[in-house]
């Protein structure tokens, strides 16, 4: 039997940075396990991936992956660019089809031409490139603060434009802040990873803890 652990993720990607967060409350049930567990694995400088679901399906994933990374650094002396990895994780997703990871993924970093990028996939590898998705328990509740916030859905006589990097932290800290107030299994605290050239830079932020 399979253990699910509840957790939520955001990805939020701009002209020259990549923001993905995820809160730190793993728990199943009624029951918490811990108030600081990091659900993002950073898989390069510039690549980061957000994992959700079965916590033990993630771990075994998760450890493949950076295997297989390590593997292609050694043979081509460089890192994997983020949409080459979306697409062998894709690949990996859908070999494992018939009896699939547990794992909501959502992968965040920069292309090869520095641009923010964002990949969500389904449990059996389908792979779609956004500028925000999120993910997790509170999923249903995010996205549509995202599609109104960010990408300005629904909404008359606005001009759609690249949202600037302190903008997009402000409201990946509000919409959390939300889904904390109405989703049982998001709280504690959130850890939320800034991509761009230089590297990873990693922040946290307090939510409710009750």
């Amino acid at each position: 039997m399979r253990a699910f652990v509840y957790r939520s993720i955001v990805a939020i990607a701009g002209e020259d940075y990549a923001i993905i967060a995820s809160d730190t409350r793993l728990s199943s049930g009624f029951s918490i396990y811990t108030r600081e567990q990091s659900k993002l694995f950073k898989l390069s400088d510039v690549t980061v991936l957000g994992a959700t679901g079965c916590w033990c399906d993630t771990l075994t994933l998760t450890r493949i992956l950076e295997a297989r990374l390590q593997m292609y650094l050694h043979e081509h002396q460089k890192c994997m660019s983020t949409p080459a990895v979306a697409q062998m994780l894709s690949t990996m997703l859908y070999y494992k089809r018939f009896f699939p990871y547990y794992v909501s993924n959502i992968l965040a970093g920069l292309d090869e031409e520095g641009r923010g990028c964002v990949y969500s996939y389904d449990p059996i590898g389908h792979c779609e490139r956004s500028k925000f998705r999120a993910g997790g328990s509170a999923g249903a509740l995010l996205q549509p603060l995202l599609d109104n916030q960010v990408g300005l859905k629904n909404m008359e006589n606005v001009v759609v434009e690249p949202i600037a990097k302190e903008k997009a932290l402000a409201i990946l800290k509000d919409v959390f802040i939300s889904a904390a107030e109405r989703d049982i299994y998001t709280g504690d605290s959130i850890l939320i990873n800034i991509i761009n050239k230089t590297g990873v830079t990693e922040e946290k932020f307090q939510l409710r803890r009750d």
